[in-house]
């Protein structure tokens, strides 16, 4: 996968995992190996969440 270039306020696609569908996530913060913020959609809209980077399907929406 190409190295995305991530910044806070940007909305990212999850990937489906375990019992989670694939939904969208808006980033508030960028670390080495992933992202934290909050599920935008899904079963988990509204729930914090620290995603691994390799959850990262795409960006929906660039901040900045």
């Amino acid at each position: 996968m190409t190295e995305l270039e991530l910044n806070p306020g940007d909305v990212v696609v999850i990937r489906a995992f375990d019992d989670v569908p694939e939904h969208r996530f808006r980033v508030d913060e960028v670390f080495e190996d992933c992202v934290t913020g909050f599920a935008l959609t899904g079963p988990l809209a509204g729930e914090y969440g620290e995603p691994s980077l390799e959850l990262i399907i795409r960006v929906v929406t660039k901040t900045g």
